[in-house]
């Protein structure tokens, strides 16, 4: 069992600071569990399972967003302790995925906490700007961050520290059936986050397109990827635009002669 130095639990930590400001702000897409676990894989050196367990990871929070302040499970630090556990322990990508779920879904509670604690800062920055102490109101600002890293390099960094010990009580606590019944569940992931995004879709108006999509991948006998159905549906997409906007400039043109045609006749 390989072992995590206290160099690589520094660096997944500053990932993890980074993923947080990165949330928070321009969201470029550092915080993302596909990033996260890429990004882990390479550093202990099996990139494969983290682009495995990110990109199941990813697929299952399709459609899921901080809608109206809602909390949500907190992928970023599931995926580095996920990713992490799943090489140093080496039982598989699926072990991996199979600790990253309940890591994220158990953080949200932290992510709440931090969210509480936040509100002292922004109440603080509230008085400020009534007082017109706009650099009071810059500082709340800066020191809100610190709640919303604390709540997730705390638990990144106590997984990892201990990381050794709570995978030898997993492995010896942890019966064969049951972690086979959690890679099944880890495999239902991909399928659950498409669900919910296409709740969001407007599927009726362009279930043909669905169709096409999924003969394309049951019927071509494995030869075709999920990438090249993606460009078909790129290519899909880009014709019906653009003959949306061949008919709209149909329209307008049709439109703009009726009105010289007026025109003409009311000068007549």
């Amino acid at each position: 069992m390989q072992e995590l130095s206290s160099v690589v639990i520094l660096i997944l930590c500053i990932y993890t600071v980074i993923g947080v400001l990165d949330q928070i702000s321009i969201q470029i897409g550092v915080y993302t569990p596909l990033f996260a676990a890429a990004f882990t894989g390479f550093l202990l050196g099996d990139l494969k399972s983290g682009l495995f367990i990110g990109a199941t990871l990813q697929l299952a929070t399709l459609g899921v967003a901080t809608y109206g302040g809602a909390t949500v499970p907190d992928y970023l630090s599931g995926a580095i302790i996920g990713t992490s556990y799943a090489i140093i322990s080496q039982r598989g990508a699926e072990y991996g995925i199979a600790i990253a779920v309940p890591i994220g879904l158990l953080l949200t509670q932290l992510d709440i906490l931090g969210r509480m604690t936040n509100l002292i800062f922004q109440h603080k920055a509230d008085r400020y700007a009534e007082e017109g102490n706009y650099r009071g109101v810059e500082m709340c600002n800066v020191l809100g961050i610190f709640p919303w890293v604390l709540s997730r390099v705390i638990p990144v960094f106590i997984g990892l520290f201990f990381g050794e010990t709570v995978i030898q009580t997993i492995n010896n606590f942890i019966p064969d059936w049951f972690m086979n019944g959690l890679k099944a569940a880890g495999a239902l992931l991909p399928a659950m986050g498409i669900a919910i995004l296409m709740r969001y879709l407007p599927l009726k108006k362009y279930f043909y397109y669905f169709i096409i999509g999924f003969v394309a991948i049951a019927f071509s006998g494995g030869n075709m990827t999920v990438l090249a159905v993606a460009l078909l549906g790129f290519a899909f997409a880009s014709l019906n635009y653009y003959r949306t906007m061949d008919k709209t400039v149909v329209k307008e043109t049709a439109g703009n002669s009726a009105s010289d045609d007026d025109e003409i006749e009311i000068d007549g």
